[in-house]
C-alpha cells in the first residue's frame, strides 16, 4: 500500500524535480560567466581583428615607392656662433688714470709697436723712481753682506787683518829662536813660554779677523737682507710696468677694431682700452649638441652665412673639437672652433653668424629616401616591390642627410623600395601592393 503511494506521489510531482534540475543548471551557468566574462569581451574582439587582419592580407596594399638610386650625400650639423679674431690683442687699465692721448681711432690700421693710447702716467712714474731707490739700497745692503760689511768697515777690517798676520810671523820667529837658546842655556824656560803665549794671542787674533771677514753675518741676517732685496726687485719691476702699459702699443700689425676711451676721460682698473686684430684671419665660435658632439673631427668643412649680407657665405674649416660638455640654457654642449677666411673683411668681430659643419661626404653612395628605412631592435631593413608584393630586406646604412641616406649593403641600385602605404596600413613581409604615383 506504501509502495503504491509512494509511487503515484513520484508522478504527480515529476515535474518539481525536473523544474529543480533546470534552476541548478542555470545557476551554475551563471556563476561561470561572471567568472570568465573577460572571455567573452574579449574572444569576439579577437575573431574580429583575425578576420580584417586575413581581409587586409588578401586585399592588395596602394603604396608609395621609389627607386635605390646613386647620388653625392653630405651629412651636415646645423648651428649658430661668433665671430672673433683670430690673434686678438686687448688692453686693459691695470690702475685708474685720466686718458692723456688717442692717438688712432677705429678702422686704422696701425703697425707693430706703433703708440695707440696714452694714459696719465706721473703717479706710476713717482712709484717707479721710489721703487729704484729702495731696490738700489738693498742691493747695497746685499753687496755689503757678501763683502763682509761696508767699504769702510772691509778696508779696517783688512788693515787689521795684515797687522795680525805680520805679529803672527813675528811670534813665530821669536818663538823658534829663544827655543835655540834654551837649548844653548842662553834663554830660560820662563821666556820661552811667555813667547810661546805671544804666538797664540797674535794666532787668535788673526783668526778672529778673517772669521769677520768672511762670516760676519748669521743665516737669519743673511735670510733678511736677501729677501728685502728681491722684494725690492719685485716692486720696481711691478711699478716699471705701470709705466709701460700707460703707453699703449700694438704687438703686432693689424686694424684697431675697437676703441672705447676717449682723450680727457678717465679709466678704471679692469676697464677696455683698446682692441687690435688682423681681421683677414677670423674664427667662429659655435656650439654642438651633444648627441652630433662624436661626429665631429678636426679638419671638417664649415660654412658660414650672416643675416646681413644675405646670399654671402664663408668657408672655413674646424681646428678645434669639444673637450668636454657644458649646460648652456636648456642644452647641453660641446664648443668648436673654425677658422674663416676673411680677405675681404666682410666679417666683423662679435657679429652672430649660421654655422653649417659638413661631417661626412660621399659622391657616388647608394641612396633612399629616409623614410624608406625601417628599424626593429637593432636591425634596420626595407621592404623591396618585387613581382606585386613586398619582401623584407635588411640593410646596412651609413652617411645621412636631412632627407636621405645611404645604403652600404643589401639593396642594388633601381631596386624599388616602399615608402609607406596611401591608406596609411602598416606594410608586412609579403603583403600584395600596387604602387601609386
Amino acid at each position: 500500500m506504501d509502495q503504491s503511494k509512494s509511487l503515484i506521489w513520484i508522478k504527480q510531482n515529476r515535474c518539481i524535480g525536473s523544474l529543480k534540475i533546470v534552476e541548478l543548471d542555470q545557476a551554475k551557468s551563471l556563476n561561470w560567466i561572471k567568472q570568465n566574462r573577460w572571455i567573452i569581451v574579449v574572444l569576439p574582439v579577437v575573431v574580429i581583428i583575425a578576420l580584417v587582419a586575413a581581409i587586409a592580407r588578401r586585399s592588395v596594399l596602394p603604396i608609395r615607392a621609389e627607386a635605390v638610386q646613386r647620388e653625392a650625400i653630405v651629412n651636415t650639423i646645423s648651428t649658430n656662433g661668433k665671430i672673433e679674431p683670430v690673434d686678438n690683442f686687448q688692453a686693459h687699465a691695470i690702475t685708474a688714470a685720466p686718458v692723456k692721448r688717442v692717438l688712432v681711432k677705429e678702422g686704422d690700421a696701425v703697425r707693430a709697436g706703433q703708440l695707440l693710447v696714452q694714459l696719465d702716467d706721473a703717479e706710476a712714474r713717482a712709484q717707479a723712481a721710489k721703487a729704484l731707490a729702495q731696490m738700489k739700497g738693498a742691493e747695497a745692503d746685499l753687496n755689503a753682506l757678501t763683502l763682509g760689511g761696508s767699504h769702510e768697515e772691509v778696508l779696517t777690517n783688512q788693515s787689521n787683518l795684515t797687522k795680525a798676520r805680520a805679529e803672527r810671523d813675528s811670534a813665530q820667529r821669536n818663538l823658534a829662536a829663544l827655543k835655540k837658546l834654551e837649548q844653548n842655556g842662553s834663554a830660560s824656560a820662563g821666556e820661552v813660554a811667555e813667547a810661546d803665549n805671544r804666538l797664540k794671542r797674535a794666532q787668535a787674533e788673526m783668526t778672529l779677523l778673517e772669521q769677520r771677514q768672511s762670516g760676519r753675518y748669521s743665516r737669519p741676517e743673511v735670510a733678511k737682507v736677501q729677501a728685502q732685496a728681491q722684494e725690492a726687485r719685485a716692486a720696481y719691476a711691478a711699478a716699471a710696468e705701470l709705466v709701460h702699459q700707460a703707453n699703449i702699443t700694438a704687438p703686432r700689425a693689424g686694424t684697431v677694431y675697437s676703441l672705447p676711451v676717449r682723450q680727457g676721460g678717465f679709466v678704471n682698473p679692469g676697464d677696455l682700452i683698446v682692441q687690435v686684430a688682423d681681421l683677414k684671419k677670423m674664427q667662429v665660435r659655435a656650439f654642438v649638441d651633444e648627441p652630433e658632439i662624436g661626429k665631429l673631427n678636426r679638419g671638417q668643412k664649415v660654412a658660414l652665412s650672416w643675416d646681413a649680407v644675405p646670399g654671402r657665405n664663408w668657408e672655413g674649416m674646424v681646428t678645434r673639437v669639444p673637450t668636454t660638455v657644458i649646460p648652456r640654457g636648456t642644452r647641453n654642449v660641446g664648443e668648436i672652433v673654425a677658422e674663416v677666411d676673411n680677405a675681404d673683411l666682410k666679417l666683423l668681430p662679435n657679429v652672430n653668424v649660421n654655422v653649417l659643419i659638413t661631417t661626412a661626404h660621399e659622391d657616388n653612395a647608394l641612396t633612399v629616401s629616409r623614410e624608406a628605412i625601417f628599424q626593429d631592435k637593432n636591425k634596420r631593413y626595407a621592404y623591396v616591390v618585387h613581382n606585386g608584393r613586398l619582401d623584407r630586406t635588411e640593410v646596412q646604412t651609413g652617411v645621412s642627410s636631412l632627407t636621405r641616406i645611404q645604403i652600404i649593403a643589401g639593396l642594388k641600385e633601381n631596386m624599388k623600395v616602399a615608402l609607406g602605404s596611401v591608406n596609411s596600413q602598416p606594410l608586412f613581409d609579403d603583403a600584395p601592393v600596387k604602387v601609386v604615383d
